[in-house]
């Protein structure tokens, strides 16, 4: 591997080179060629800080097109609120048979989830990407066309087995590409686009077929594929592969005129060399004391995060309404469809302004205070106290649960994920994580409705007990990553 000094050699005449085919009257590069700029710390000679690279757009396109996969994440997950009814009535399914049917995406996304980082780090971000997309489309038409429950539990595994796959590779790849200054807000454009896809979902399901629903969830997949090509690949797994050249151009489409790109290669090349030193990483190595803060706050997020219930409200919330006392979930369903984007494009502004931590604690404790209102109005209609206001207040805590999550806890913990793991153990770590949440996700799933069945109100203060304690492992455990280098995040939590 070639020597970081030969590297960052190599990038500043490469920049000489690229500038001498550009305007000399554009600032970024005349002051390039004069040398001027100061690497250390990014001014020029008049003090003034550096205007970032003309290629911010470049990365904005690869964030868009990798979150069409988050889109994808989340017409899966809300596909079977909107088309309970419909579907058990059409293939006259038990309900016991459609638990399984809207758990057994679960399944698929933790075998995803499994295989996820192996390969990721064996054909690349870019290409993970692509091959889930084209597993989702086949789960689609499978699902479109099925007769029976077969067919439709086959189709349902594979847009699982997808999205599992999704939901470590996008945010990875977005934290891989990304400036530090830019990370936490870009990466969370993968919940919103979650959210939105969930939140298009439910509105539209409410109006189609459940049928003509299933092939909508082709569109995302198609753009991906189709905007795939336009894209480069994430420079550190390039790096961590060895493949010097396109490492360079990688990072100069994404970076462009940044002075601080020379900077940015050395640290990244500097890390890999050193990680390449190590042996190559097994999974009972993710059990290393040094990792062990890092796995403690990856695994314990995911966990907390499932466990808050948010899977079962979002598969299941046509049935939790109507249980709420309205004659039909569709109100319930449109007005949380509603709600959950603004809220979330509201976290992904705060993301870079008031940290992870204090996200993920105004978010669990306001998921909290949701779920106590929902059970409190689900204990009066069991008991007959003011029956008239129990749908109403039964809306009020569901919506104050669903705006809350999506304020923190829906996003910030898949941005830690991406953050915390040191890139050499990164796909281990990420495909261990991922499994862990998605089991978390299938136990939740699979039982939510067996749970209401229990008892409503004391299912729902279930999760507001593990909200409460989401609040304070974040206040002891987790640590805070804005605005530091994932070099930088690493190298603390792992000493």
């Amino acid at each position: 591997m070639a020597a970081t000094g030969d590297v960052d050699e190599y990038l500043k005449e490469s920049l000489i080179l690229h500038s001498d085919h550009q305007d000399p009257s554009c600032d970024g590069h005349k002051d390039v060629q004069e040398g001027r700029y100061d690497i250390i710390d990014g001014s020029n000679d008049n003090g003034h800080q550096a205007t970032k690279g003309s290629s911010t757009w470049m990365v904005l396109l690869s964030t868009l097109v990798a979150v069409c996969g988050s889109y994808q994440f989340g017409c899966c997950v809300g596909y079977s609120a909107p088309t309970q009814a419909d579907i058990r009535e059409s293939l006259h399914l038990s309900l016991a048979e459609y638990s399984v049917f809207g758990s057994i995406v679960t399944i698929g996304a933790m075998i995803g989830a499994i295989t996820s980082g192996g390969i990721a780090d064996w054909i690349g971000r870019k290409k993970a990407m692509a091959m889930s997309s084209v597993i989702c489309i086949l789960g689609w038409v499978a699902l479109s066309v099925s007769k029976g429950a077969f067919l439709l539990d086959i189709g349902r595994f594979c847009t699982g087995y997808g999205i599992g796959v999704f939901s470590y590779v996008v945010p990875v790849f977005i934290a891989e590409i990304t400036p530090k200054n830019l990370r936490g807000g870009l990466a969370t454009v993968h919940q919103v686009l979650i959210t939105s896809g969930i939140s298009v979902t439910f509105i539209i399901g409410t109006l189609m077929p459940w049928r003509l629903l299933a092939l909508t969830g082709i569109i995302p997949c198609v753009i991906l594929l189709c905007g795939i090509g336009f894209i480069p690949e994430s420079p550190r797994w390039l790096a961590k592969v060895g493949r010097h050249k396109q490492f360079e151009e990688a990072l100069w489409r994404l970076r462009g005129n940044d002075p601080d790109i020379y900077r940015e290669a050395a640290e990244i090349q500097d890390y890999i060399e050193t990680l390449n030193t190590l042996p190559k990483a097994r999974v009972q190595d993710l059990f290393q004391g040094r990792y062990t803060r890092s796995l403690i706050v990856g695994v314990g997020l995911m966990l907390f995060q499932q466990f808050s219930g948010i899977n079962g409200v979002l598969f299941y919330a046509s049935e939790t309404f109507v249980s709420a006392g309205f004659t039909s979930g569709k109100i319930g369903t449109v007005a949380t469809g509603c709600i959950q984007v603004p809220v979330t494009i509201l976290g992904a502004l705060l993301m870079d302004k008031s940290g992870r931590r204090v996200l993920l604690m105004a978010s669990a404790s306001g998921s909290c205070l949701g779920c106590l209102f929902t059970g409190v109005s689900l204990y009066f209609k069991a008991h007959g106290i003011t029956q008239g206001w129990v749908p109403m207040l039964a809306l009020l805590g569901i919506l104050l649960y669903l705006g809350s999550f999506s304020l923190g806890l829906a996003a910030v913990p898949w941005v830690m994920m991406s953050e915390i793991f040191p890139i050499n153990i990164k796909g281990i770590a990420g495909s261990f994580v991922t499994l862990i949440t998605w089991f978390g996700s299938w136990a939740l799933s699979f039982t939510f409705n067996f749970l209401m069945s229990w008892s409503p109100p004391g299912t729902f203060f279930l999760f507001g007990g593990f909200c409460a304690l989401t609040v304070a492992f974040v206040a002891v455990i987790v640590p805070e990553t804005k605005g530091r280098t994932l070099e930088e995040i690493q190298a603390d939590l792992n000493s």
